[in-house]
């Protein structure tokens, strides 16, 4: 096995945010995608797009990574939460009160981004302060707000 820094090409969408991997793959790509096609009786038309798209693919545990704060941001409540705080660093109090639910069930939908480092605390006196963990969370929710206010 080869280690190569992968990273996205300029015409990636949004190449600054993203971050280089490693990503580690067999010598035989070639060999590899011959063993793919046939399994699925199907012939590679372009084997050179095919060999870039398997070198630059992540890790499984990157992908999990990724689905897993997908999952997160697919739930309307939390959206609203990330929504409120791409405008201010807010409280679970603040946030109660914007939001018109309990503190404890805004706590609980807190507790899940920050597991999955959507958002980040900052403690001053007795109070806890929510904010988006950093400036690839604000451009993901308001690129895709962006997205689907295009669209309508």
């Amino acid at each position: 096995m080869k280690k190569i820094w992968a990273v996205p090409t300029a015409n990636t969408y949004y190449t600054a945010t993203w971050l280089a991997c490693v990503v580690q793959y067999n010598e035989t790509i070639s060999e590899e995608v011959m063993e793919i096609n046939d399994t699925c009786g199907c012939q590679i038309l372009h084997e050179e797009a095919v060999n870039t798209a398997k070198l630059k693919m992540a890790t499984p545990d990157q992908l999990q990574s990724l689905s897993e704060m997908f999952k997160q941001l697919g739930d309307p409540t939390r959206m609203k939460i990330l929504f409120a705080l791409l405008h201010a660093e807010l409280c679970v109090c603040d946030i109660s009160a914007l939001l018109g639910m309990t503190s404890s069930a805004i706590s609980h939908q807190l507790k899940q981004l920050r597991h999955t480092r959507i958002v980040k605390t900052r403690r001053e006196g007795k109070v806890i302060f929510y904010s988006l963990d950093d400036e690839h969370i604000r451009t993901i929710i308001s690129t895709s707000f962006y997205h689907i206010c295009n669209k309508c």
